[in-house]
């Protein structure tokens, strides 16, 4: 049998959204709102992260240290996970069947066979199949909480574009110390976080392994990450730490910079330039989007897709169907969504739309903004060099927004949660 690989632990397990399911009653460690978190839980994914911080060869924080962030962390997941059960949002068993079956997908596997691995790696599946019911659900909460509120207009695409003139697109390979600071912080508490961040500072500078640095210092969602933040461009980046890359050699160390949300210091691993001709195959394609929510089951929404595509099939026109039934903002045009190039959708409907013919329609396709019917109406190559930097631009600021608008609603979340900690109560 296959084993069970470290990187799906890590991207599942060791992620800031899982959580185990505790049968067993024990003490207490801390009370957000009115659920309790247990030593159990507390003790399982301190176990978790220590595995992700030994996979990356990162020297482990002092054991109080570690325990007091691991807690910070699932308090912070319990909060999201409370909104996501006011507002009722919830991952059924049929997207939740999905998700596993992309899953396996991403490691090569059936799901029988993926089920297999995770069973012999030790896991109970059914604590498995929560685990990543969970992760979705806290996905879908920042879906409709934050990033299906985020707009990017013209009008910021064309200043920011006026200010990039002549300039040659720059990417950065970065690593993050983040050290966040409360809403409305006493200035004890803005001290206190000042310190640790030139205290990390110091660390790097003097040559400590980053892993460890993140891991010792960086806020608790982090830990996992190891602070790695991978490319990002300059454009999804805000203008302050761009300001300090610009000044910083590949491998250095930048100054500490404060933004609303905490304090930062990163590591400038690489710095690329983009700039060649790029000619892609474009897809004309029309879509029918129906999203399930809290009274839209996601069997409701596949039922009333499958009937709509009989009624397509039997000839009734694709466009006046959308027109009425959509819940997308292409409704009015029919659906029709323009040329779209690889990677401006998400993974599910750009496989799915790949996967037909011209004049094609699919059968109902699941992705995180719903249920889609898909038809292809043209495809053609194209010379996008100058539409995809204003596309992947878009992309870059609207990523840029959202997660600085999603640090800022979490803190708030958390403000307003009453928390009482019995860590160290006996």
């Amino acid at each position: 049998m296959k084993p069970f690989t470290p990187l799906l632990l890590a991207a599942v397990l060791c992620s800031p959204f899982s959580q185990a399911a505790i049968a067993t009653v024990d003490r207490v460690v801390a009370v957000v709102n009115r659920n309790a978190i247990t030593q159990q839980e507390l003790d399982q994914r301190i176990d978790e992260i220590r595995a992700s911080l030994k996979q990356k060869n990162a020297e482990l924080p002092p054991a109080a240290m570690l325990q007091e962030r691991v807690l910070e962390n699932l308090i912070l997941e319990q909060v999201q996970l409370q909104r996501a059960q006011t507002i009722g949002l919830r991952i059924d068993d049929a997207f939740l069947e999905n998700g596993l079956n992309r899953l396996a997908a991403q490691n090569n596997a059936s799901l029988a066979e993926f089920r297999s691995r995770v069973e012999a790696s030790g896991l109970d599946w059914k604590q498995f199949r929560e685990s990543v019911r969970q992760q979705m659900l806290l996905g879908r909460l920042r879906e409709k909480e934050v990033d299906s509120q985020v707009q990017v207009s013209d009008a910021e695409l064309d200043d920011y574009l006026k200010l990039a003139a002549d300039k040659a697109p720059v990417e950065f390979n970065l690593s993050q110390i983040y050290v966040p600071v409360p809403d409305n912080a006493s200035p004890e508490q803005i001290q206190a976080a000042r310190v640790k961040i030139n205290d990390a500072r110091k660390d790097l500078l003097a040559g400590r392994d980053f892993a460890t640095v993140a891991a010792t210092y960086s806020a608790s969602g982090e830990m996992a990450k190891a602070g790695n933040l991978g490319w990002r461009s300059s454009a999804s980046l805000p203008a302050p730490f761009v300001n300090l890359l610009n000044q910083t050699e590949s491998g250095g160390i930048t100054d500490v910079v404060r933004t609303p949300g905490g304090f930062h210091v990163f590591k400038l691993n690489e710095k690329r330039t983009q700039s060649e001709k790029v000619v892609v195959k474009q897809t004309h394609v029309r879509h029918i989007l129906i999203r399930p929510n809290e009274l839209v089951s996601e069997n409701d929404a596949l039922r009333k897709l499958t009937q709509l595509r009989t009624r397509i099939q039997q000839g009734e026109k694709f466009t006046e169907l959308a027109k009425i039934y959509s819940e997308d903002g292409s409704a009015s045009k029919g659906g029709d969504l323009g040329w779209i190039s690889p990677g401006e959708t998400v993974p599910q409907f750009e496989e799915a739309m790949n996967a037909l013919a011209i004049g094609e329609l699919s059968k109902p396709v699941r992705s995180p903004f719903g249920l889609h019917l898909i038809l292809v109406e043209e495809r053609r190559d194209q010379d996008i060099t100058k539409d995809r930097e204003r596309a992947k631009l878009r992309m870059e600021i609207r990523q840029r927004k959202a997660e600085e608008q999603y640090e800022d609603w979490l803190r708030q979340l958390r403000d307003r949660a009453y928390v009482v900690y019995k860590l160290k109560d006996e």
